[in-house]
């Protein structure tokens, strides 16, 4: 792609255009000296231990300072975004601060909460997670500080000269930076199906800031020739709105402020330092880590594969061997490592998601377990929830949230805690069992993939594969970005499914206008009419309706259109589509009566309400981080998943159908509107999305009057009196991360309640005591029966040694066998005790039970019989079957008159 990118202030303040000598791309300069772009390996670090910034910033400082410049250049400040992206479902977690305003803004079906705008996002990435702590720079979490500009068409804000002078402006005059060391290196960017001309903005041998100028989208297979540009290998053709996508890295600026040896020096100091003491390493060289940042910000960490290489410059250039070097540095690694982790696992826990072993859970459960094996690689016996505490703690002034949601934060992290050590227990046999599986097929290695199933299946990191197998002398060769495969796998998040077959050919109803909703003007309406539009197959399209299209996990309605029944009601397009018994009966045109199943509506919205009651009482009770992860209502019961991290206890379930009954009994005003998705989002924020993503430039909320607000599609109650009872039925563990809440309301709880009562009555009749005295009364006869059973079992061992006793003085010889053959009384169990009781070396013992119809027969050691054998010698004669091992046996007679001769057969068999 060429492009002009020689900006008004690279042609007005005398900015020289280069060729890198080095990588061979393009860069404006002010030094007319310079050969190379300014970034690594083209150069090198040039500011650790001398801050490239005159003034030390901290992290809120330099934060601050970005926000309130560009506020001051006419940019509206806001607030940052979740980490867990609520707004769509094509992303696990926000990485950039675009990603806030992609799809609706960029598409043009939301306004920017402003236009430009400055904001300072949390983005979580997991590419470089195996780097996270050995190369200095590299983060899981970082702050992405931006400033955005979204030139509608006919509506431009500003472009590329303004956005490379505020940049210059922001570096040199509020940072103060030396003009002459800042490059501007021209490079392409493409991601996420969007591309643009950039600017990477490159000072002392660091890239502070990336200035992206988004103006294509990829091609369609019908694009235009004319129009395709390709990017990257890429076709592109040109977006309607272009938008200004800037990045500037907080973390990297505090750091060459600083001038520390690695930027978690300069950020993460609060949990850092805490950490070194612990482990008891705060005392290295820091040249040795200045050297190791140094030289690791020299690779392209696509190559770095093998770490052996940097290791091995950085102890010839710090004059000590590659072990020792690797002893010094490992414990800072670790620490490093274990400080980012938990920051980042503080954003996504406070922001709702929940460890588990999918999708955004699955990451967060990564980033507990890597952390937990770090700190038992330093031998460091601190629980991860204390570490979790210092982040909160030093970062809450900033972000008040983390303070509202400490304690379940830490619950959340002590309870994976406790289930990882579970874990760890189960796994050391299961890996023993893959070994001795391996050795069997003479293999002497674990594969890859089996460590990534270890870990994604069991939860069992490679170091810890690597532990047991070197005890039994096999090999595990761990890659260095093993963490990266696992989160890449888990970032794949497929493609969307498509729900069912097509119910109409879509051109059809293309012409037809949108159908009035009459069930969102009045959804108390029970009848209505309208005039038939079109008829599809056995589908009528009318002008309006108060048949509800099934949607939102809320079913659709029936009834009656003129007398006839209605089957099924969908929504395809902008159209309702009603599908009828007789089709045949209704003609374009004509006017039609409707009338809806009131009973079961009545109940849908009974429980489509109470669902948003039960909601706000969960909320209430268990914490913020409960998030509704589905729900579908039917008329006799209704279900509602949500994402948490433990099972509900029963005291919670009692307080939490108390609170949302409270609510039912106040009768709190339901009410909604309609209202342009940005404004929806700024007033109420991204809880609105409880139900999963809502498409649309506008969303219909839905509120209970200060209790619940959420982006809902259904028919609502007006006020929650009308909801009747709220009964929860019961709670079942779905999934990893969610609870299965089953309810019923109005009607449905009181026939529930009703059938509950019924079942108590004839369990009092069964007793015969009034039910308030069930509880005990079954204990006392349950106690009552235990020692009963136990009588009984003690009554069985005397009666069989009883009968081993009567047994033993009617032992006969058959040749050289000695030989009991006997018809008893007893079950199965008795007869085997007896048998094994009654055996010895050269001895058969067959029995059979007149009154259960059981044999069993024990052989001795030294006889060269199967007792399975002689089993099968007894049915042949008195029917039935059976079989066992050598020495005991056992089976069933079908003619218990045909017993005597069986046992003669036997030992006619015996003696020959």
């Amino acid at each position: 792609m060429s492009m002009d990118m020689s900006t008004r202030m690279f042609k007005e303040e005398g900015w020289i255009r280069k060729t890198c000598k080095v990588c061979g791309k393009p860069f404006w300069t002010l030094d007319p000296d310079r050969e190379t772009c300014g970034d690594p390996p083209c150069d090198e670090y040039a500011f650790i231990g001398k801050p490239g910034i005159p003034k030390k910033y901290t992290l809120e400082e330099m934060r601050e300072a970005f926000l309130s410049f560009f506020e001051r250049h006419g940019h509206g400040r806001v607030k940052r975004y979740p980490v867990l992206p609520r707004w769509r479902d094509d992303v696990l977690l926000v990485g950039a601060s675009i990603m806030d305003f992609q799809p609706w803004v960029i598409s043009g079906e939301a306004d920017p909460p402003a236009n430009p705008l400055t904001i300072s996002q949390p983005s979580i990435r997991f590419t470089d997670i195996d780097n996270v702590g050995i190369t200095g720079r590299h983060f899981t979490i970082f702050e992405m500080m931006a400033h955005h500009a979204f030139n509608y068409p006919g509506k431009p804000i500003y472009w590329m000269d303004e956005t490379v002078e505020l940049a210059f402006e922001f570096f040199t005059k509020e940072l103060g930076m030396k003009p002459e060391d800042i490059t501007f290196k021209e490079n392409p960017w493409a991601g996420g199906g969007n591309a643009g001309p950039a600017f990477e903005v490159l000072y002392r041998g660091l890239e502070v800031a990336t200035l992206v100028f988004m103006q294509y989208k990829l091609a369609p297979p019908n694009a235009d020739p004319s129009q395709i540009v390709e990017i990257k290998g890429d076709k592109y053709v040109p977006m309607e709105t272009r938008v200004v996508d800037t990045g500037y890295g907080l973390e990297r600026l505090v750091w060459m402020s600083q001038g520390t040896p690695t930027a978690y020096d300069a950020v993460l100091g609060y949990v850092v330092d805490p950490l070194k003491r612990m482990a008891g390493v705060d005392r290295i060289d820091e040249r040795i880590l200045m050297e190791n940042s140094r030289l690791a910000g020299m690779f392209d960490i696509e190559d770095m594969g093998d770490l052996k290489v940097l290791r091995q410059e950085v102890a010839n250039k710090v004059g000590i061997s590659v072990e020792e070097l690797e002893k010094a540095v490992r414990p800072y690694e670790l620490i490093y490592a274990i400080a980012d982790h938990t920051k980042a696992l503080t954003f996504m826990l406070a922001d709702g998601v929940i460890p588990s072993n999918v999708k955004a859970g699955y990451l967060a459960r990564l980033l507990i377990r890597k952390s937990i094996r770090h700190l038992r690689e330093l031998g460091i016996d601190v629980s991860l929830s204390e570490i979790m505490a210092m982040h909160i703690k030093a970062l809450h002034k900033t972000y008040p949230e983390f303070k509202e949601m400490e304690d379940v934060i830490l619950d959340i992290v002590s309870v994976e805690e406790k289930r990882y050590q579970e874990t760890l227990k189960r796994g050391s046999d299961l890996v023993r069992r893959e070994i001795a599986k391996l050795k069997k097929a003479g293999k002497k290695e674990i594969p890859l993939e089996k460590l990534i199933l270890f870990y994604e299946s069991h939860g069992l990191t490679p170091e810890i594969v690597r532990e047991v197998a070197e005890k039994e002398g096999v090999i595990v060769n761990v890659p260095d970005n093993f963490y990266t495969l696992v989160a890449k796998e888990a970032e794949k998040t497929g493609e969307k499914e498509e729900k069912g077959g097509k119910i109409v050919d879509f051109e059809l109803i293309q012409s037809i206008p949108e159908t009035r909703t009459l069930y969102y003007e009045d959804p108390m309406m029970k009848e209505f009419e309208a005039k038939v539009l079109k008829v599809i197959d056995d589908w009528i399209i009318l002008d309006q309706t108060a048949f509800y299209p099934e949607g939102g996990g809320q079913p659709c309605d029936l009834g009656e259109l003129n007398g006839v029944k209605v089957l099924d009601v969908q929504k395809v397009g902008k159209a309702i589509l009603h599908r009828v018994d007789k089709p045949e009966l209704f003609k374009e045109g004509i006017r039609v009566h409707g009338k809806i199943d009131w009973s079961r509506r009545i109940q849908h919205m009974r429980h489509h309400t109470g669902t948003h009651v039960l909601m706000g009482a969960l909320v209430r009770v268990l914490g913020k981080h409960v998030w509704q992860a589905g729900s579908q209502l039917h008329t006799d019961w209704a279900r509602l998943d949500i994402a948490h991290y433990k099972r509900i206890s029963e005291e919670e379930l009692r307080e939490i159908e108390r609170l949302a009954n409270r609510v039912v009994m106040e009768n709190r005003k339901v009410t909604w509107e309609w209202l342009p998705r940005t404004e929806a989002e700024m007033k109420y924020g991204f809880r609105l999305y409880q139900g999963g993503v809502v498409p649309g430039r506008t969303i219909r909320v839905l509120r209970i009057e200060d209790w619940d607000v959420q982006a809902c599609g259904g028919t609502h109650l007006p006020n929650t009196g009308l909801v009747g009872p709220i009964k929860i039925l019961r709670t079942e563990r779905i999934q990893d991360g969610v609870e299965r809440i089953i309810f019923a309301c109005g009607e449905a709880a009181v026939s529930w309640m009703q059938e509950t009562e019924k079942i108590l009555k004839k369990t009092s009749e069964v007793f015969r005591v009034p039910p308030e005295k069930l509880p005990e009364t079954a204990e006392r006869f349950f106690s009552e029966w235990k020692e009963a059973r136990k009588e009984a079992e003690k009554l069985k061992k005397e009666l069989a040694k009883l009968l081993v006793y009567e047994l033993e003085g009617k032992t006969e010889k058959v040749g050289e066998t000695e030989f009991i053959g006997e018809i008893v009384e007893g079950d199965i169990d008795n007869l085997r005790e007896a048998a094994l009781n009654l055996r010895k070396p050269r001895r058969v013992v067959a029995l059979i039970s007149e009154d259960t119809k059981a044999v069993v027969v024990s052989v001795g050691d030294d006889l060269n019989l199967k007792a399975g054998d002689l089993v099968r010698v007894i049915t042949s004669i008195a029917g039935g079957g059976g079989g066992g091992r050598k020495e005991l046996a056992q089976g069933k007679i079908k003619n218990i008159l045909k017993a005597r001769e069986a046992i003669e057969e036997l030992k006619k068999r015996l003696s020959s």
